[in-house]
Protein backbone atom coordinates (compact mmCIF):
# COMPACT_ATOMS: atom_id res chain seq x y z
CA UNK A 1 0.00 0.00 0.00
CA UNK A 2 2.82 2.16 0.72
CA UNK A 3 4.32 1.68 -2.84
CA UNK A 4 0.56 2.72 -4.16
CA UNK A 5 0.68 5.40 -2.47
CA UNK A 6 4.13 6.76 -3.58
CA UNK A 7 3.34 6.04 -7.03
CA UNK A 8 0.29 8.55 -6.86
CA UNK A 9 2.48 11.04 -5.29
CA UNK A 10 5.21 11.05 -8.13
CA UNK A 11 2.65 10.52 -11.41
CA UNK A 12 1.13 13.88 -10.42
CA UNK A 13 -0.71 14.06 -7.20
CA UNK A 14 -3.53 12.34 -8.88
CA UNK A 15 -6.57 12.27 -6.72
CA UNK A 16 -8.67 9.20 -5.65
CA UNK A 17 -11.07 7.94 -8.69
CA UNK A 18 -9.45 9.63 -11.25
CA UNK A 19 -7.36 7.78 -14.63
CA UNK A 20 -4.59 10.69 -15.22
CA UNK A 21 -2.23 7.99 -17.55
CA UNK A 22 -2.37 4.96 -19.12
CA UNK A 23 -3.77 2.24 -17.30
CA UNK A 24 -4.89 4.44 -14.85
CA UNK A 25 -3.18 5.54 -11.22
CA UNK A 26 -0.10 3.69 -10.58
CA UNK A 27 -0.37 2.39 -14.49
CA UNK A 28 -1.85 -1.11 -13.29
CA UNK A 29 -5.28 -1.55 -14.81
CA UNK A 30 -6.79 -0.56 -11.77
CA UNK A 31 -9.02 2.31 -10.58
CA UNK A 32 -8.94 3.47 -7.40
CA UNK A 33 -11.15 5.04 -4.82
CA UNK A 34 -14.44 3.86 -6.72
CA UNK A 35 -17.76 2.52 -4.99
CA UNK A 36 -17.98 -1.38 -5.88
CA UNK A 37 -19.85 -2.23 -8.45
CA UNK A 38 -22.78 -5.05 -8.44
CA UNK A 39 -22.10 -5.18 -12.21
CA UNK A 40 -25.55 -6.83 -13.21
CA UNK A 41 -27.18 -3.54 -14.41
CA UNK A 42 -26.82 -2.21 -17.76
CA UNK A 43 -24.66 0.53 -18.54
CA UNK A 44 -26.07 4.06 -19.13
CA UNK A 45 -24.72 6.47 -21.93
CA UNK A 46 -24.48 9.68 -20.35
CA UNK A 47 -22.42 11.45 -23.33
CA UNK A 48 -20.39 11.45 -26.36
CA UNK A 49 -18.25 13.58 -28.22
CA UNK A 50 -17.22 13.25 -31.96
CA UNK A 51 -13.58 12.49 -32.57
CA UNK A 52 -11.34 12.28 -35.59
CA UNK A 53 -9.23 9.14 -35.76
CA UNK A 54 -6.34 7.50 -33.29
CA UNK A 55 -5.78 5.23 -31.22
CA UNK A 56 -5.26 6.99 -28.22
CA UNK A 57 -7.71 6.79 -25.24
CA UNK A 58 -8.80 8.85 -23.08
CA UNK A 59 -7.40 10.25 -19.45
CA UNK A 60 -9.01 12.23 -16.38
CA UNK A 61 -8.53 14.30 -13.74
CA UNK A 62 -9.89 17.22 -11.55
CA UNK A 63 -13.26 16.67 -13.73
CA UNK A 64 -11.87 16.99 -16.70
CA UNK A 65 -11.19 14.94 -19.65
CA UNK A 66 -8.31 14.75 -21.65
CA UNK A 67 -8.47 13.19 -25.39
CA UNK A 68 -5.98 12.81 -28.44
CA UNK A 69 -7.21 12.67 -31.73
CA UNK A 70 -6.72 13.78 -35.48
CA UNK A 71 -8.53 15.60 -38.15
CA UNK A 72 -7.54 16.61 -41.34
CA UNK A 73 -3.67 17.56 -40.63
CA UNK A 74 -4.04 18.45 -37.27
CA UNK A 75 -2.98 16.54 -33.68
CA UNK A 76 -5.99 17.90 -31.39
CA UNK A 77 -5.52 17.57 -27.46
CA UNK A 78 -8.90 18.69 -26.33
CA UNK A 79 -10.27 18.80 -22.56
CA UNK A 80 -13.92 18.50 -21.42
CA UNK A 81 -16.08 18.60 -18.93
CA UNK A 82 -16.02 14.81 -17.23
CA UNK A 83 -19.47 14.68 -16.31
CA UNK A 84 -21.26 15.99 -19.44
CA UNK A 85 -19.44 16.29 -22.44
CA UNK A 86 -18.87 20.36 -22.21
CA UNK A 87 -16.25 21.56 -24.34
CA UNK A 88 -13.35 23.49 -22.04
CA UNK A 89 -10.19 24.18 -24.59
CA UNK A 90 -8.73 22.99 -27.61
CA UNK A 91 -4.96 22.68 -28.64
CA UNK A 92 -3.74 21.85 -32.37
CA UNK A 93 -0.44 20.96 -34.33
CA UNK A 94 0.24 19.91 -37.07
CA UNK A 95 1.01 16.52 -38.40
CA UNK A 96 2.84 14.88 -41.19
CA UNK A 97 2.45 11.31 -40.19
CA UNK A 98 0.79 8.65 -42.73
CA UNK A 99 1.03 5.08 -41.74
CA UNK A 100 2.94 2.91 -43.88
CA UNK A 101 0.66 0.27 -44.08
CA UNK A 102 -2.64 2.80 -44.86
CA UNK A 103 -3.98 1.95 -41.27
CA UNK A 104 -5.37 5.13 -39.17
CA UNK A 105 -3.25 7.75 -39.16
CA UNK A 106 -4.03 9.34 -36.02
CA UNK A 107 -2.56 9.19 -31.87
CA UNK A 108 -1.97 6.63 -30.60
CA UNK A 109 -0.32 7.17 -27.45
CA UNK A 110 -2.39 7.45 -24.41
CA UNK A 111 -1.83 11.61 -22.83
CA UNK A 112 -0.58 11.80 -19.13
CA UNK A 113 -1.94 14.18 -16.84
CA UNK A 114 0.89 15.24 -13.84
CA UNK A 115 2.71 18.56 -11.99
CA UNK A 116 -0.45 20.48 -13.69
CA UNK A 117 0.18 19.95 -16.86
CA UNK A 118 -1.01 17.14 -20.40
CA UNK A 119 2.20 15.24 -21.58
CA UNK A 120 1.53 13.97 -25.40
CA UNK A 121 3.22 12.27 -27.69
CA UNK A 122 2.26 11.72 -31.28
CA UNK A 123 2.84 9.50 -34.19
CA UNK A 124 5.33 11.60 -35.73
CA UNK A 125 7.61 11.95 -32.51
CA UNK A 126 6.37 15.17 -31.32
CA UNK A 127 5.93 15.58 -27.36
CA UNK A 128 4.66 18.49 -25.50
CA UNK A 129 3.70 20.15 -22.32
CA UNK A 130 -0.10 21.60 -21.99
CA UNK A 131 -1.70 23.50 -19.51
CA UNK A 132 -3.62 21.24 -17.83
CA UNK A 133 -6.68 24.32 -17.10
CA UNK A 134 -5.91 26.43 -19.92
CA UNK A 135 -4.72 24.23 -22.73
CA UNK A 136 -1.20 26.73 -23.65
CA UNK A 137 1.55 25.22 -24.98
CA UNK A 138 4.07 25.05 -22.40
CA UNK A 139 7.09 23.39 -24.32
CA UNK A 140 7.64 20.77 -27.41
CA UNK A 141 10.30 18.81 -28.58
CA UNK A 142 10.76 16.58 -31.91
CA UNK A 143 12.41 13.53 -31.21
CA UNK A 144 12.27 12.51 -34.63
CA UNK A 145 14.53 15.54 -35.41
CA UNK A 146 17.22 15.15 -32.14
CA UNK A 147 16.87 11.45 -31.76
CA UNK A 148 16.08 10.11 -35.14
CA UNK A 149 13.34 8.71 -33.62
CA UNK A 150 11.75 6.32 -36.22
CA UNK A 151 8.29 5.82 -37.59
CA UNK A 152 8.15 1.63 -37.22
CA UNK A 153 5.61 -0.22 -38.98
CA UNK A 154 2.53 2.36 -37.00
CA UNK A 155 4.23 5.10 -35.72
CA UNK A 156 5.44 6.87 -32.21
CA UNK A 157 3.06 4.70 -29.73
CA UNK A 158 4.67 4.78 -26.33
CA UNK A 159 1.97 6.78 -23.81
CA UNK A 160 4.82 9.08 -21.58
CA UNK A 161 5.58 8.21 -17.89
CA UNK A 162 6.03 10.89 -15.92
CA UNK A 163 8.24 10.12 -12.41
CA UNK A 164 10.76 11.91 -10.58
CA UNK A 165 10.40 15.26 -12.48
CA UNK A 166 10.80 13.46 -15.84
CA UNK A 167 8.88 12.45 -18.66
CA UNK A 168 10.47 9.13 -19.90
CA UNK A 169 9.76 7.44 -23.28
CA UNK A 170 10.89 4.98 -25.41
CA UNK A 171 11.60 5.96 -29.12
CA UNK A 172 14.20 3.92 -30.35
CA UNK A 173 16.51 6.90 -31.18
CA UNK A 174 19.59 7.68 -31.75
CA UNK A 175 21.78 10.92 -32.67
CA UNK A 176 25.62 12.18 -32.44
CA UNK A 177 25.85 11.57 -28.71
CA UNK A 178 24.89 7.65 -29.00
CA UNK A 179 22.00 5.30 -28.35
CA UNK A 180 18.60 7.06 -27.70
CA UNK A 181 16.32 3.99 -27.56
CA UNK A 182 15.11 5.19 -24.02
CA UNK A 183 14.79 9.07 -23.36
CA UNK A 184 13.99 11.03 -20.35
CA UNK A 185 13.01 14.85 -20.82
CA UNK A 186 12.37 17.38 -17.70
CA UNK A 187 8.95 17.55 -17.10
CA UNK A 188 9.17 21.14 -16.47
CA UNK A 189 11.05 22.41 -19.45
CA UNK A 190 10.91 19.48 -22.17
CA UNK A 191 15.24 19.64 -22.40
CA UNK A 192 16.61 16.35 -22.98
CA UNK A 193 18.09 15.03 -19.59
CA UNK A 194 20.01 11.32 -20.30
CA UNK A 195 19.37 8.88 -23.39
CA UNK A 196 20.33 5.36 -23.04
CA UNK A 197 20.36 1.98 -25.16
CA UNK A 198 19.86 0.97 -28.91
CA UNK A 199 16.67 -0.46 -28.12
CA UNK A 200 14.12 0.17 -30.77
CA UNK A 201 10.60 1.23 -29.74
CA UNK A 202 7.81 -1.37 -29.43
CA UNK A 203 4.11 -0.45 -28.76
CA UNK A 204 4.94 -1.27 -25.28
CA UNK A 205 4.81 1.73 -22.19
CA UNK A 206 6.79 1.92 -19.27
CA UNK A 207 5.99 1.67 -15.46
CA UNK A 208 7.24 2.34 -12.32
CA UNK A 209 8.45 -0.73 -10.11
CA UNK A 210 6.08 -0.44 -7.06
CA UNK A 211 8.84 -1.82 -4.79
CA UNK A 212 11.56 0.56 -5.84
CA UNK A 213 10.43 3.38 -7.45
CA UNK A 214 13.68 4.76 -8.42
CA UNK A 215 13.99 1.97 -11.03
CA UNK A 216 11.79 2.36 -14.61
CA UNK A 217 10.69 -0.65 -16.40
CA UNK A 218 10.49 -1.39 -20.30
CA UNK A 219 9.26 -3.50 -22.90
CA UNK A 220 11.42 -2.50 -26.03
CA UNK A 221 11.11 -4.44 -29.54
CA UNK A 222 13.99 -6.19 -28.20
CA UNK A 223 13.23 -7.28 -24.64
CA UNK A 224 12.96 -6.43 -20.75
CA UNK A 225 14.71 -3.15 -19.81
CA UNK A 226 15.19 -1.85 -16.15
CA UNK A 227 17.23 1.89 -15.71
CA UNK A 228 17.72 3.92 -13.07
CA UNK A 229 15.10 6.85 -13.32
CA UNK A 230 17.97 9.34 -12.29
CA UNK A 231 20.43 9.18 -14.96
CA UNK A 232 19.50 6.08 -17.71
CA UNK A 233 21.62 3.74 -16.07
CA UNK A 234 20.74 0.23 -17.23
CA UNK A 235 20.27 -1.92 -14.57
CA UNK A 236 18.73 -5.13 -16.13
CA UNK A 237 18.74 -6.21 -19.95
CA UNK A 238 17.25 -9.50 -20.97
CA UNK A 239 16.20 -10.52 -24.65
CA UNK A 240 12.48 -11.35 -25.22
CA UNK A 241 11.03 -11.06 -28.20
CA UNK A 242 10.41 -12.98 -31.60
CA UNK A 243 12.46 -14.71 -34.09
CA UNK A 244 10.65 -12.97 -36.71
CA UNK A 245 11.49 -9.30 -38.08
CA UNK A 246 7.56 -8.87 -38.17
CA UNK A 247 6.49 -8.75 -35.03
CA UNK A 248 6.31 -6.48 -31.82
CA UNK A 249 6.22 -5.80 -28.51
CA UNK A 250 3.32 -4.46 -27.37
CA UNK A 251 1.57 -4.94 -23.60
CA UNK A 252 2.76 -2.92 -21.05
CA UNK A 253 4.81 -4.96 -18.02
CA UNK A 254 3.04 -6.32 -14.87
CA UNK A 255 3.73 -5.64 -11.75
CA UNK A 256 2.19 -8.35 -9.61
CA UNK A 257 3.77 -7.93 -6.10
CA UNK A 258 7.03 -8.32 -3.87
CA UNK A 259 9.53 -6.83 -6.98
CA UNK A 260 8.00 -9.43 -9.22
CA UNK A 261 7.34 -8.71 -13.28
CA UNK A 262 5.47 -10.26 -16.00
CA UNK A 263 5.90 -9.47 -19.59
CA UNK A 264 3.98 -11.35 -22.48
CA UNK A 265 4.13 -11.29 -26.00
CA UNK A 266 2.42 -13.00 -29.06
CA UNK A 267 4.44 -14.40 -32.56
CA UNK A 268 5.14 -17.11 -30.22
CA UNK A 269 6.94 -15.20 -27.29
CA UNK A 270 4.70 -16.37 -24.77
CA UNK A 271 4.65 -15.07 -20.94
CA UNK A 272 7.03 -14.97 -18.30
CA UNK A 273 7.51 -14.02 -14.51
CA UNK A 274 10.74 -12.34 -13.73
CA UNK A 275 11.85 -11.65 -9.54
CA UNK A 276 13.78 -7.91 -8.84
CA UNK A 277 15.92 -7.87 -6.12
CA UNK A 278 16.13 -4.84 -4.39
CA UNK A 279 18.97 -5.10 -2.45
CA UNK A 280 21.17 -7.01 -5.11
CA UNK A 281 20.06 -4.90 -8.47
CA UNK A 282 19.36 -8.23 -10.04
CA UNK A 283 16.91 -9.63 -12.20
CA UNK A 284 16.00 -13.15 -12.08
CA UNK A 285 13.79 -15.14 -14.53
CA UNK A 286 11.17 -17.82 -12.48
CA UNK A 287 9.35 -19.42 -15.53
CA UNK A 288 8.89 -19.30 -19.16
CA UNK A 289 5.51 -20.61 -20.94
CA UNK A 290 4.37 -20.26 -24.48
CA UNK A 291 0.87 -20.94 -25.35
CA UNK A 292 -0.53 -19.73 -21.95
CA UNK A 293 -0.65 -16.01 -22.27
CA UNK A 294 0.46 -15.04 -25.58
CA UNK A 295 -0.72 -11.58 -25.15
CA UNK A 296 -0.92 -9.40 -29.22
CA UNK A 297 -1.38 -5.78 -27.54
CA UNK A 298 -3.76 -6.22 -24.32
CA UNK A 299 -1.89 -5.35 -20.91
CA UNK A 300 -2.99 -8.26 -18.43
CA UNK A 301 -4.17 -6.97 -15.13
CA UNK A 302 -2.90 -8.31 -11.77
CA UNK A 303 -4.98 -9.22 -8.87
CA UNK A 304 -4.48 -11.29 -5.92
CA UNK A 305 -1.97 -13.71 -7.60
CA UNK A 306 -3.60 -13.99 -10.08
CA UNK A 307 -3.73 -12.51 -13.95
CA UNK A 308 -6.43 -11.84 -16.32
CA UNK A 309 -5.52 -11.74 -20.60
CA UNK A 310 -6.36 -11.89 -23.29
CA UNK A 311 -4.58 -14.75 -25.20
CA UNK A 312 -3.42 -15.26 -29.21
CA UNK A 313 -3.48 -12.78 -31.80
CA UNK A 314 -6.19 -10.06 -33.07
CA UNK A 315 -6.19 -11.74 -36.32
CA UNK A 316 -7.78 -15.26 -35.10
CA UNK A 317 -9.25 -14.46 -32.44
CA UNK A 318 -8.13 -14.23 -28.65
CA UNK A 319 -9.76 -15.55 -25.31
CA UNK A 320 -9.83 -14.44 -21.93
CA UNK A 321 -7.88 -16.37 -19.89
CA UNK A 322 -7.01 -16.41 -15.80
CA UNK A 323 -3.38 -17.82 -14.88
CA UNK A 324 -1.28 -18.06 -11.64
CA UNK A 325 1.18 -15.98 -11.57
CA UNK A 326 3.20 -18.45 -8.91
CA UNK A 327 3.44 -21.12 -12.10
CA UNK A 328 1.68 -19.58 -14.96
CA UNK A 329 -1.13 -22.67 -15.07
CA UNK A 330 -4.12 -21.49 -16.69
CA UNK A 331 -7.04 -20.95 -14.29
CA UNK A 332 -9.60 -21.12 -16.38
CA UNK A 333 -10.76 -19.97 -19.62
CA UNK A 334 -13.98 -18.23 -20.80
CA UNK A 335 -16.31 -19.75 -23.07
CA UNK A 336 -16.59 -17.05 -26.07
CA UNK A 337 -13.36 -16.09 -28.11
CA UNK A 338 -13.23 -12.00 -29.20
CA UNK A 339 -11.28 -10.30 -31.87
CA UNK A 340 -9.54 -8.26 -29.13
CA UNK A 341 -9.84 -6.05 -26.20
CA UNK A 342 -8.70 -4.04 -23.47
CA UNK A 343 -9.31 -4.25 -19.13
CA UNK A 344 -9.98 -2.50 -16.18
CA UNK A 345 -10.13 -4.05 -12.60
CA UNK A 346 -12.72 -2.20 -10.25
CA UNK A 347 -12.51 -3.46 -6.99
CA UNK A 348 -14.00 -7.38 -7.26
CA UNK A 349 -15.10 -6.98 -10.98
CA UNK A 350 -13.21 -7.28 -14.03
CA UNK A 351 -14.28 -4.68 -17.41
CA UNK A 352 -14.05 -5.98 -20.79
CA UNK A 353 -14.09 -3.32 -23.19
CA UNK A 354 -13.74 -5.37 -26.98
CA UNK A 355 -12.88 -4.65 -30.30
CA UNK A 356 -16.62 -5.71 -31.16
CA UNK A 357 -17.91 -2.37 -28.58
CA UNK A 358 -19.07 -4.89 -26.14
CA UNK A 359 -18.66 -4.19 -22.34
CA UNK A 360 -18.00 -7.34 -20.22
CA UNK A 361 -18.30 -7.32 -16.20
CA UNK A 362 -17.05 -10.17 -14.85
CA UNK A 363 -15.98 -11.28 -11.38
CA UNK A 364 -12.29 -10.89 -10.70
CA UNK A 365 -12.00 -14.04 -9.19
CA UNK A 366 -9.55 -17.43 -9.80
CA UNK A 367 -12.04 -20.09 -9.12
CA UNK A 368 -13.99 -20.05 -12.25
CA UNK A 369 -15.09 -17.48 -14.94
CA UNK A 370 -18.18 -15.96 -13.77
CA UNK A 371 -19.99 -13.29 -16.01
CA UNK A 372 -22.18 -10.84 -14.87
CA UNK A 373 -23.02 -8.40 -18.08
CA UNK A 374 -22.73 -8.10 -21.44
CA UNK A 375 -23.92 -5.31 -23.06
CA UNK A 376 -23.10 -2.98 -26.56
CA UNK A 377 -21.61 0.38 -25.84
CA UNK A 378 -19.74 2.14 -28.56
CA UNK A 379 -19.67 0.59 -32.11
CA UNK A 380 -17.36 -1.94 -33.25
CA UNK A 381 -13.72 -1.86 -34.40
CA UNK A 382 -11.37 0.15 -32.21
CA UNK A 383 -8.34 -0.65 -29.90
CA UNK A 384 -7.88 2.08 -28.12
CA UNK A 385 -7.52 1.50 -23.83
CA UNK A 386 -10.46 2.86 -22.16
CA UNK A 387 -10.60 4.87 -18.61
CA UNK A 388 -12.69 4.45 -15.76
CA UNK A 389 -13.41 7.44 -13.26
CA UNK A 390 -15.88 8.17 -10.64
CA UNK A 391 -18.14 5.89 -11.93
CA UNK A 392 -17.58 6.22 -15.57
CA UNK A 393 -16.13 4.65 -18.13
CA UNK A 394 -14.89 7.08 -20.81
CA UNK A 395 -14.52 4.79 -24.38
CA UNK A 396 -13.64 5.67 -27.90
CA UNK A 397 -14.08 3.99 -31.28
CA UNK A 398 -13.56 5.37 -34.81
CA UNK A 399 -15.96 7.81 -34.69
CA UNK A 400 -16.41 9.49 -31.24
CA UNK A 401 -15.77 8.73 -27.33
CA UNK A 402 -18.92 7.17 -25.38
CA UNK A 403 -19.25 7.95 -21.92
CA UNK A 404 -21.43 4.98 -19.86
CA UNK A 405 -22.23 4.67 -16.29
CA UNK A 406 -21.31 1.30 -14.96
CA UNK A 407 -23.44 0.76 -11.75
Amino acid sequence: MRSLLFILCVLGQAHAADWPQFLGPARASAAVGEAPLAGTAEPEVMWNHKLGSGHAGAVVAKGKVIVCHRVGDEVITEALDAAGGKPLWKHSHPTDYRDSFGFDSGPRAVPCIAEGKVITHGPEGIVQALDFETGALLWSHDTAAEFESPQGYFGRACSPLVTAGKVLLNIGGKNAQGGAGIIALDVQTGKPVWQATDDEAGYSSPIVLPEDPAVSVFFTRRGILLTQTSDGKVLADETFRADIDASVNAAAPVACGDGKLLFSAAYDVGVGLWQWDKAGRKLTNLWKKTDVLDCHYTTPVYHDGHVYGLHGRQESGMTLRCISVADGKVAWEAPDSIRGGTLIRVGDKMLLHSEDGELWIFKAEADKFELLSRSQIPRAGHRSHAAFANGLLYARDAEKMVVVKVR
